[in-house]
Order: structure tokens, then sequence, then C-alpha cells
């Protein structure tokens, strides 16, 4: 097989392949006997029909396609290999010749990872930011644990009021007409989480048990629905049922209850001592973050566009996996907020693009300073997820082994490295 890369512009080039006769013979062979079993011929069994009967009939041109899908992923991998070329997206393939007895011939227009021109990357400082801990952040956070110990009651005469958890129905109008996905029955809503469109949840406070009003909002103007966008619309509202916290005191006795301490004081000092912890860890991981993009902005690389959006693409699938965790969906998601897929992954766009280019940019920087992961570094990495995971190491290993993933971890403790290099050589060592 023989390859040629020639680059036509700054990410983007043609791969010229020719695979040999020998290699297209083979190919026609096996789509040969693919074919050959959905061919009827008077005369013959199905699937016996010989080669130079199906030939004379059929042409041997029938074979040209299923022998292409069989023949083009192996050329173009093995080119792509000899060639060195690192492609981000689909190549447009053109075939220029494919016959009987000759070398298939194709040219691929590729989209390639684009070069990284590196700037200053040592000696950098990141601009300092207070992460030390207060008195009210402790206070919030016994207030988090309070709630969390907290009862739901109902309250059958008092009015609604911010926090509280109201079940309603609801049924929305648009020029004087019921639109499709404003109307539910007995929902649970906290009031004053954000969840509906701005300023419903608002009209809520100060309702009572049975009553029934009209909401009046209206909807933003990125919302999902295109017929909806920028429409004033009433709902109409019928209030269920109140239900609101119960907080415990914050004594002695809250402490046990929720800790293994015997006062307050002591759990308050344990508060203190996990939020410095935190703290530490937030700092660092600001300081590395910064140092990142520190490094980033001060790099030179034109970013194709298919990388931004595959980058993207992955973003939105991974905020879906965390709102299936809730037991929410994106056509939930995009009733509650107005955002939909689309305008989801467009306002992902931006952090995808800066994902990208710090992700190019760490491995130029990896392959600057000759970075490089042994297999004590992977087996130590091993030894710790076993450790939070509970279990063996030898275990782990065979599980990432036949997920395939060793080469994932490999690559973000070539990641990891990189930026400890970062903070090494920063004005900012911890």
């Amino acid at each position: 097989m023989k390859a040629s890369w020639e680059k036509t512009e700054t990410n983007k080039g043609v791969l010229t392949v020719e695979a040999d006769a020998q290699k297209v013979a083979e190919a026609l062979d096996q789509a040969f006997k693919k074919v050959v079993k959905q061919v009827n011929i008077p005369g013959f069994r199905k699937g016996k029909v010989p080669r130079p009967i199906f030939e004379k009939r059929f042409g041997v041109e029938a074979l040209y396609q299923d022998a292409l899908d069989i023949l083009l992923p192996e050329a173009y991998e093995a080119a792509v290999n000899e060639t060195g070329i690192e492609p981000v997206d689909r190549p447009e393939i053109d075939i220029e010749q494919l016959e009987k007895g000759m070398p298939l011939i194709f040219k691929a227009t590729v989209t390639v990872k684009p070069e990284v021109t590196l700037g200053e990357y040592k000696g950098l400082e990141v601009e300092g930011k207070d992460f030390s801990v207060k008195p009210e952040d402790v206070d919030a956070e016994l207030e988090r644990m309070r709630k969390q110990q907290g009862q739901l009651e109902a309250i059958e005469d008092g009015v609604v009021e911010n926090g509280d958890r109201v079940i309603i129905d609801f049924e929305g109008f648009v020029d004087g007409k019921a639109f499709e996905g404003g109307k539910a029955e007995q929902y649970t809503l906290e009031v004053g989480s954000g969840t509906f469109i701005p300023g419903f949840e608002d009209q809520l406070v100060g309702m009572k048990v049975g009553e029934e009003k009209d909401v009046n909002v209206t909807f933003p103007e990125e919302y999902h629905a295109e017929e909806l966008k920028g429409k004033p619309a009433t709902f109409k509202v019928k209030l269920h049922e109140i239900k609101r916290l119960n907080l415990p005191e914050l004594d002695d006795e809250f402490a046990q209850d929720v800790s293994e301490f015997d006062t307050l004081a002591e759990l308050k000092a344990d508060i203190e001592k996990n939020l410095n912890e935190r703290a530490a860890k937030e700092k660092e991981n600001y300081i590395r973050n910064e140092l990142v993009e520190l490094a980033s902005e001060k790099a030179e690389v034109e970013i194709p566009e298919v990388m931004i959006e595959n980058e993207a693409e992955n973003m939105l699938h991974q905020f879906e996996q965390r709102l299936m965790q809730q037991g929410l969906n994106l056509d939930l998601y995009a009733q509650f907020t107005g955002q939909d897929k689309d305008a989801l992954k467009a306002q992902f766009k931006d952090d995808a693009g800066k994902r990208v280019r710090a992700n190019l940019v760490l491995e130029a920087i990896a392959k600057a300073e000759n970075i490089e992961v042994t297999e004590a570094d992977i087996e130590q990495e091993i030894q710790e997820m076993a450790k939070e995971m509970s279990r063996e190491a030898d275990e782990v290993r065979r599980i990432l082994e036949a997920q395939n993933a060793l080469e994932s971890v490999k690559e973000q403790l070539r990641v990891k490295k990189t930026i400890d290099l970062l903070v090494s050589q920063s004005k900012n060592k911890a």
C-alpha cells in the first residue's frame, strides 16, 4: 500500500492512498461470498451461483460497493498510521480508481488535530483568591445539616412562604388558548427553587390551601418552544397542599443526633476543620485550573470547529446523565427552564472551546517536556482506585483491561503530571 499526505489548509489536507490489486481481489472475493447468498438464478441453488456466472449476469461492478465497504476502512486506517496524521473528523472520500485487477486509488480530505505553538508556561503566577473559612461558612454548613434533619409538616391554615413544598394543579394559556406541555395535576414544587418560568413561583407566595389563582408570566425570549418565545401567558393554579420543614434546635442533642460528638461546640469545631481541608483542596484546584488557562491563553492554536462541536456534544451527554440521576431528562428540563437541547449545546460551546484548547496545550507541553507515564505510575493509580472502590487491585486492573480503559488512565495521569509541572514551575508553589 502507498500513502501520501499533502496539507492544503491549516488543519486540513488530502490523503492519497493506493491499495494494491491483490487487496482489491481479496475484497471482491469477500464481497461475492456475501452477495451470492442473496442471489436467485434459475438452475442454481441459492448461494451456489458460480462466480463467472454471477459476473456475466450482473457484472463485476455489482460487487464494488461491498468490496469498498470491506477494503476502504482498512486501507484508510493503514494510511493514517503510515503518514502519522491525527484525524479529528470523518474523512470525505473520493474514489479515483476501482477496477478488477487494478489497484484501488482514493483521496481522503481529512481534518487533523491542530499544531500548537507554545507560549510561556513556566514561571506563571495566578491572581490570589480568598479561600479562608469564615464563621458564617460554619453556620451555613450547620444550617444545611439542620435542614437535612427537618421534617416536612402540612400547613393547614397558613399561607405559602419561600422554601415551602406545595402541591398544585396548573394549566397554561397563551392568547386564551391552552398550549401543549403547560398542564399538570398534583405537581410538587419547591417555592423559590427557580424551577419554573421567572415570576411563577413568586406569585404562589401568600396563597392558601384550596385557593385558585391566575399567575401571569412572560416566557423568556430564549424559550425552547418557538411559538411561546417572549409571549405573555396565564397559568390557572389551584393549591392543594403546603408542606414546610420543621427544623430541630441547634443544641447538644442535635450534635449527638447527627454526629459522634457530644456537644454542639465539638461539632462546630469538626465542621470548621473539614471546611478548612475542603478550602485547601479548592485552592489547589483553583491554582491548577488557572495555570492551565494562563498557559492556554499564551499558546497559539487554530482549533477546527468540529473538535469544539464534538466536545460540546460530549458535555451535553454528561449533563443529560446528571439529569437522569436526578430523575429528569432533557425534555422535562426544557419545559421547566425553556432551554432545549440546541440551546444547551450552544451554551456549552464556549466552555467546550476552552476545554479543547487546554487539552491541546497540555498535550503539547507534555511532548515538549518529555513527560511519560510509567507502569509504576499506572500501578500506583490502580492501587488508589482499588482503595477507593474497596476492591483488590488485580480486580480493578482486570476491569480496566476489559473496558479498554487503561490507555485512558494513562492519558489522565499524563495530564496530571503535566499540570504538576506547571505548578512546580509557577510562582504559586503550594
